[in-house]
Parts: structure tokens; C-alpha cells; sequence
């Protein structure tokens, strides 16, 4: 049966602890998401920061590989309360970039993704992360990131 968080607390603190035996066993996420039997490496990255639940067999798997406990395993199953960031602007220099072209582009997003579909929104529950680098032309490199979610038309009622 899935089970549901209300407070973010103890997915918090998990999400620590996580991060601090990646570190300490020196492993990748791509290594934890591997564990995993198929999943992404963004959707297993979002679920051991707090931001998803993990199917069963992940849980288990991701908990073993990091060592941590069955409680451990336990949150990751249950669905979390989302949002990472509070409502200030963020301070660290990479979230800030994002926070900073949406800023700028939010609304151009809006008008083109109103002006192709409709009146509705891109779900971030039907949803494909990718991030990827690759060489700049001018030289060093460029970061692309796709954003690919499911439109949902808003329904009149």
C-alpha cells in the first residue's frame, strides 16, 4: 500500500545521510541509479533527494548500496511532500541560474507553450528529466538540458 509524507522533515534528513554515503563510498549517481533495474538517473537522483518515491525493488536496492537501514528504505517508498526550495531566491550560484531563466524565459515558455497547445500546463508528475554534456563549437562545453513533460489541457467543469 503507498503511504504518503506530510511533513518533509525525515525525507530531509534521509536525503543527508544518503548524500553523505555516496560520498563517502565515492559513487556516482548514474552507480545508484544502475541498482535500480531500469530507472533514470534524474528520477532516482529526485527520489533520494526527497522529491520521489521509489518502487519497492529500488528502495531496497539504493538503501543496500549507500548501507543504510530499513527505515531508510522504508521513506524511500513514500511519496513525498515535493518542493526542495523555499520561497526565498535561492543562493546557491546553479539553482539561482535556473531561478534566474525562468525568470526571463517563464513567460516566453508560457506563451509558446499556450500559443502551440492551449489553455493548460506541462506536468511535472508525467515527466522526463536529461541533462547532458556536450562540446561547445567555440570551445569548452555546453550543458542541455530536456524537459520533457505530458500537456494537460485544462477541462472546463
Amino acid at each position: 500500500m503507498p503511504h504518503a509524507q506530510f511533513d518533509p522533515t525525515a525525507r530531509q534528513a534521509l536525503a543527508v545521510a544518503a548524500v553523505d554515503a555516496k560520498t563517502r563510498k565515492d559513487l556516482s549517481w548514474q552507480q545508484i541509479a544502475d541498482v535500480t533495474g531500469g530507472l533514470s538517473v534524474a528520477f532516482v537522483t529526485a527520489a533520494v533527494l526527497g522529491q520521489h518515491a521509489l518502487p519497492d525493488h529500488a528502495a531496497d536496492a539504493v538503501a543496500e548500496l549507500l548501507g543504510l537501514d530499513a527505515d531508510a528504505a522504508m521513506l524511500l517508498r513514500t511519496i513525498p511532500t515535493r518542493g526542495s526550495l523555499d520561497g526565498a531566491v535561492p543562493t546557491d550560484p546553479t539553482i539561482y541560474r535556473f531561478y534566474e531563466m525562468l525568470q526571463v524565459y517563464g513567460t516566453t515558455l508560457k506563451a509558446l507553450v499556450h500559443e502551440e497547445f492551449g489553455d493548460g500546463i506541462i506536468s511535472a508528475i508525467n515527466f522526463k528529466l536529461d541533462v547532458k554534456k556536450v562540446a561547445d563549437p567555440e570551445g569548452g562545453e555546453r550543458a542541455v538540458i530536456t524537459l520533457d513533460g505530458k500537456y494537460l489541457p485544462t477541462k472546463p467543469f
